[in-house]
């Protein structure tokens, strides 16, 4: 998913962290990182806060959660601001993921009360049910692609069931996560919700504290691998949402500047840094000369638009990954049809960028870029389409361009991801859940889904109890044989 950070990097915990404006280089943001001491406390007062938040009622529980997406929808053009300033989010992208945030909040506000166990059918007389229960402290590791959006989808579905929550956020973003934070924990009780700044050495010191029950984790690939790693020592429970290498397969008979337009949306839009972004690209050959064409032309016609609707890379470190991934597919023979050099100026910016006669070995198939690159390998069917889409180590989410509805149906049993997409790269149901598959991660990561991973279940079985005397003439035998 989003490239950050290992848990493992060395830093000085007295600096501070210092964002710099990938439009213009001037100081976006200056933040305090959390000490060794901070960290240990934000543990201490979530766990402390737990025990009465769990047995505060669900109905109270999304009350407050309904105010903090008020407090937060108050305030949404200031967090779409420190988003834009911190990462280059285009301003409209950025007030729109603020808003999205706040709809999920309301969205688990309302799904929190009536998250139900179940009712069992036993023996005739008696009853069987099943009930949830909080987890305890949920350890909260969240992205800067999105930073509003994807951390009020773990934040509402952790609060909203009970249990209580220690938030760290990018490295890259940490004023605009710090100042959500405090716009939700000021209407909840105090440690419900922890916030701690911080970069991978942070992070560390949070996976070093007792008392955490769940990590929940959107992120790359290697720091959901570390969390997954000290989670089989300390037992807690893991939800993660990392990498993905999401393919498109352009069928045959399909418009080609339609499909053209489609996955240039999914490859250049947030300038290839959504969990979801087109990676790869699998392109009949009956349509792929016209789709290729097309491409290029909306690959360009994004790189020439203004900074506020074709935004930089968050920072010169993803630029450098970007570029190594269009050299090396260079390096082995592939064709930059548009783009794939780095400009100069101030920024971070990076052209939309078109790669043709790819292989299968080269970085830009078989790593997440995260950058707007889109390389097409033209394929003779949809079948050898299909099986390279299926091919990959991560499986988050794939889309199918097709007119033939048999097709999509194939692509749906097949695909080996959480997500299939069928002619929109973007889009779903408010209420859907996904299961990312291999190196994308494990566990429902939003929807409401995400309640039952926040959550543990109780059964209970129950009998009546027989009368005093009943029970007295009917008491079991001392046992004749065997230990005592």
């Amino acid at each position: 998913m989003t490239l950050e950070a290992p848990l493992s990097t060395e830093a000085d915990l007295d600096r501070d962290l210092v964002v710099t404006n990938p439009v213009d280089g001037s100081v976006a943001s200056t933040t305090r990182r959390s000490t060794e001491d901070d960290v240990r406390n934000a543990v201490a007062r979530a766990r402390a806060a737990a025990p009465a938040w769990a047995r505060t009622a669900p109905a109270e529980r999304g009350a407050l959660l309904h105010a903090a997406a008020a407090n937060v929808r108050a305030h949404a053009q200031e967090l779409a601001d420190l988003n834009t300033r911190e990462t280059g989010k285009v301003p409209g992208d950025a007030l729109g993921g603020v808003e999205a945030g706040v709809g999920t909040l309301v969205q688990y506000a309302e799904l929190g009360p009536v998250h139900r166990g179940e009712a069992l059918r036993g023996q005739y007389g008696a009853a069987d049910w099943s009930v949830p229960h909080p987890r305890g402290v949920v350890l909260a590791l969240t992205p800067w692609n999105d930073p509003v959006a994807v951390a009020c989808g773990i934040l509402g579905a952790a609060i909203v069931t009970g249990n209580t929550v220690v938030h760290k956020g990018s490295e890259r973003s940490p004023a605009t996560i710090a100042r959500l934070n405090a716009l939700i924990a000021e209407v909840l009780p105090d440690g419900v919700l922890v916030g701690v700044d911080g970069d991978g050495t942070t992070g560390e010191l949070l996976l070093e504290q007792d008392g955490i029950d769940v990590y929940a984790h959107v992120g790359s690939t290697a720091t959901g691998d570390r969390l997954a790693e000290v989670a089989a020592r300390t037992r807690a429970h893991v939800i993660r949402e990392n990498g993905g290498n999401d393919a498109v397969v352009v069928d045959a008979g399909v418009d080609p500047e339609w499909a053209a337009s489609q996955v240039a949306l999914g490859a250049f839009a947030n300038t290839g840094q959504i969990c979801t972004s087109v990676e790869r690209v699998y392109v009949h050959r009956e349509v792929a000369e016209p789709f290729v064409a097309a491409l290029v032309a909306e690959a360009e016609r994004r790189t020439a638009s203004a900074a506020s609707e074709y935004g930089p890379l968050v920072d010169d470190r993803l630029r450098r990954t970007v570029q190594s991934h269009v050299d090396d597919a260079v390096a082995r023979g592939a064709s930059v049809r548009t783009g794939g050099v780095t400009p100069g100026g101030l920024g971070s910016f990076y052209p939309a960028t078109v790669l043709t006669e790819v292989t299968d070995d080269m970085l830009a198939m078989t790593e997440e870029t995260f950058g707007p690159i889109a390389p097409v390998r033209v394929v003779e069917d949809f079948d050898e389409g299909l099986r390279l889409a299926a091919a990959d180590r991560y499986g988050l989410a794939a889309t199918v361009l097709t007119n033939d509805t048999g097709n999509a149906l194939r692509a749906a049993a097949a695909l080996p991801v959480g997500t299939v997409k069928v002619n929109a790269v973007f889009g779903g149901a408010p209420g859907g859940s996904a299961q990312p598959r291999g190196a994308s991660g494990a566990g429902y990561g939003y929807g409401p889904h995400l309640l039952d991973e926040m959550t543990t279940t109780t059964v209970v079985h129950l009998e009546p109890a027989p009368p005093a005397a009943a029970a007295a003439v009917g008491s079991p035998a001392r046992p004749t044989g065997g230990a005592e």
